[in-house]
């Protein structure tokens, strides 16, 4: 008998973004709901297959978040496990204890619905502005149908390829900054 959680799928897409004042007009245009912005706090440790990440959001409960997704500038499958943690703080430290802190990053999140398409804008400190597009796979929504609708919101928010982003924002600080590591 399995006992654990299914793994849940998402595809995305993630670009830098020149003006985070067109991009909300852009969101606010085709959005078909605006949920509430949030700051959130992730820090990632040492995982040796795929990322781990505690997720810290002002007002919500903390998530440690499991994801395995390739690296790559095309909408991209997120394969993922979500736990709600009651009890960041020492769950925080064990992790770090056990596995090491890779890094810690920090952003404040825009968050618009297109359908079963999330739209976020983030605005990554120490990295600029980005805008993600993330369509949740549950609920009967198919995953080539989802690849199509993150093109067109591509192509609604003008984003050029060079745009691209093909990593997480903790893997580009670590790049861009590394003693933030």
């Amino acid at each position: 008998m399995n006992s654990h959680p299914p793994t849940r799928r998402n595809i995305e897409l993630k670009a830098r973004i020149g003006s985070l004042p067109a991009a909300r007009a852009a969101a606010e245009r085709i959005a078909t709901s605006r949920l509430d912005s949030e700051r959130q706090v992730d820090t990632y440790f040492g995982c040796p297959h795929g990322r781990l990440k505690l997720r810290q959001r002002d007002g919500f409960p903390a998530q440690l978040i499991w994801y395995l997704r390739p690296d790559d500038r095309q909408p991209r499958p997120s394969d993922y496990h979500l736990v709600q943690v009651d009890q960041p703080e020492p769950l925080k430290q064990a992790l770090a204890a056990g596995l090491g802190i890779r890094v810690v990053t920090e952003k404040r999140r825009e968050i618009y619905l297109h359908h079963h398409v999330r739209i976020h804008l983030d605005q990554v400190t120490g990295l600029g502005e980005f805008l993600e597009f993330e369509a949740v796979l549950d609920q009967g929504a198919d995953e080539l149908e989802s690849r199509a609708l993150i093109s067109t919101l591509a192509r609604h928010f003008a984003l050029d390829p060079s745009e691209l982003v093909d990593c997480s924002y903790s893997d580009l600080l670590i790049v861009e900054r590394p003693w933030a590591s």
